[in-house]
């Protein structure tokens, strides 16, 4: 029989990236006890308040259909949330609602890009960038993110890599899975490189509510200049410890959004009002769970450099913001995918290899931050007892 030729794009880009991951599930369904280091679950469940706000929503009828924009509450509260942060206007119709940063971001592509095109992101990238680029039947173009540049990218490397096919220049900031968080220098400059080539921003801005101290988040949205070709895409699911309930917004030109708005009515007509509502007040006041989440996984962060970096030939990258660190491993001589393999056998810790994200981790380690401090304690333990393990199979 014959398939739709998105299936062969896709093939190999959705769960198989996931394969340690699925592994150590499937042994502590079996018993095991596994120190599980893998996904980025916030530690906190979601607040009452907005469970409440939800639950009011159901029993008050709000669970009839909706629409592709988004219930009206939501968009007002949303555009006035970032007026506010971005220090200029923004309107209701500057604002689409979809389930979830992964729909967002899957909607905002197809509507930018289509075969024969051209997408620039960062290597390394989060899992599922490539599959939501194939989808569109583009091209994805990786641009090196270094670590002596801190992962940030840069503007040299996206200018090498520019063709007359390149359409969007696609950040991630605060970026998963490096913690890298760009400098309003950065993204001038890498603005000024879209202007000069008429390139369109996406900008995945998820984990903006969980920046470390001493670093300030600044989003290609704040540029007046840039406006009329950034969009940018987030979520509750991570500020507010809501990954379950899929609720997701971008925001961008007027224009851009009403070139959005008949693929969002023909792909789901719209989310959940309950939803929307618990959402409405999520945006509108600080996130009760952000503070103490930013807290614990710097305080992780730091645990596990000081427990790995330079022992048996691990380095850590210490990370700026989100919920993950890096350890490169290639001192050992095994790939990150053949670390976390062993790792998750002998020693029972349940890490992600770098190589699903992307050429530029072969051979680093993802570690979540979202388990209490005595287990990421007994991870590094088990982790440099690995690796030293390694270093002695090869001499």
């Amino acid at each position: 029989m014959r398939y739709a030729s998105v299936t062969d794009r896709l093939a190999g880009l959705g769960g198989a990236k996931w394969a340690v991951h699925a592994r150590a599930r499937a042994l502590k369904a079996a018993g095991e006890e596994i120190i599980e280091l893998t996904i980025g679950e916030p530690d906190v469940p979601t607040p009452q308040p907005l469970l409440g706000a939800a639950a009011r929503a159901m029993q008050s009828g709000r669970t009839g259909y909706s629409n592709g924009r988004g219930e009206p509450g939501l968009v007002v509260a949303l555009a006035a949330r970032y007026t506010a942060r971005r220090g200029r206007e923004i309107g209701a119709d500057q604002v689409m609602c979809l389930p979830g940063t992964q729909t967002v971001l899957y909607g905002i592509l197809r509507t930018l890009v289509e075969a024969g095109d051209e997408v620039l992101l960062g290597d390394p990238m989060y899992a599922t960038y490539e599959g939501l680029i194939a989808q569109t039947g583009a091209r994805m173009v990786p641009v090196p993110l270094r670590p002596e540049h801190g992962f940030r990218m840069q503007a040299a490397d996206v200018a090498a890599r520019i063709t007359p096919r390149s359409r969007v220049l696609f950040l991630n900031t605060p970026h998963n899975p490096t913690g890298a968080v760009l400098r309003p220098e950065d993204i001038r400059a890498l603005g000024e490189l879209a202007r000069e080539h008429d390139l369109w921003i996406v900008s995945d801005e998820v984990y903006e509510d969980l920046v470390f101290p001493g670093v300030s988040f600044t989003s290609p949205l704040d540029f007046a200049d840039l406006a009329d070709r950034v969009v940018v895409a987030s979520s509750i699911s991570k500020s507010h410890a809501a990954p379950g309930f899929r609720s997701g917004w971008c925001v961008g030109p007027a224009e851009f959004c009403e070139r959005l708005l008949p693929l969002s009515e023909t792909m789901l007509f719209g989310s959940q009002p309950f939803i929307a509502d618990m959402t409405a007040l999520a945006v509108s006041q600080p996130s009760p769970v952000a503070a103490g989440m930013t807290e614990r996984f710097a305080r992780r962060a730091g645990l596990i450099a000081g427990a790995l970096d330079g022992t048996a030939g691990l380095r850590v990258h210490r990370p700026e913001a989100g919920m993950f660190a890096l350890v490169d491993v290639r001192a050992t001589g095994l790939s990150g995918e053949a670390f976390a393999l062993g790792l998750l056998d002998r020693e029972k810790v349940a890490v992600m290899p770098g190589e699903s994200f992307g050429a530029g981790l072969n051979g680093w380690l993802r570690l979540s931050l979202t388990q209490p401090d005595e287990l990421i304690t007994e991870a590094c333990t088990r982790i440099a007892a690995h690796a030293a393990g390694a270093l002695e199979n090869a001499a």
